[in-house]
């Protein structure tokens, strides 16, 4: 069986989420972003956001995300070093490696779509490495 998504047309249900943090809960984020279908093991989302996610990463597979409007700062920490920030702009495509923590930070807003991998692990304060505090799962 073949899945047609319209992304454009599913994209645009969203609305956008204005000063977004890493306590936002779930029900704050409603009508935001939604899961758009399922793809193997991975959900593929949509989002719409300014401001800034919660860390979290992904222990089951990489994580791919692509901004599909606005522009993005991709904040990631492997296993040794400092936080690393890589800048995204609309129509940029991200392979997030396995377990690798990330977030992301959009002030002047964007458009994401990703394709998750399984079930996630969050941190929901706003540290600058999420090494220093313990994990919950979502």
């Amino acid at each position: 069986m073949v899945t047609v998504i319209d992304l454009d047309a599913e994209l645009k249900k969203l609305t956008m989420l204005r000063g977004r943090t890493p306590q936002t809960t779930r029900a704050e984020r409603q009508g935001s972003s939604a899961r758009l279908a399922t793809y193997r093991d991975a959900g593929i989302f949509g989002s719409k956001s300014t401001g800034k996610g919660a860390w979290e990463r992904h222990p089951e597979g990489d994580e791919l995300v692509q901004v599909v409007d606005g522009s993005a700062a991709l904040e990631i920490v492997g296993p040794v070093g400092p936080p690393q920030s890589i800048a995204l702009r609309a129509g940029m495509l991200a392979i997030v490696p396995r377990g690798a923590w990330h977030r992301f930070h959009y002030p002047e807003g964007a458009t994401v779509l990703a394709v998750t991998p399984g079930a996630g692990e969050y941190v929901r304060a706003d540290v600058n490495d999420p090494r220093t505090v313990e994990p919950t799962r979502d």
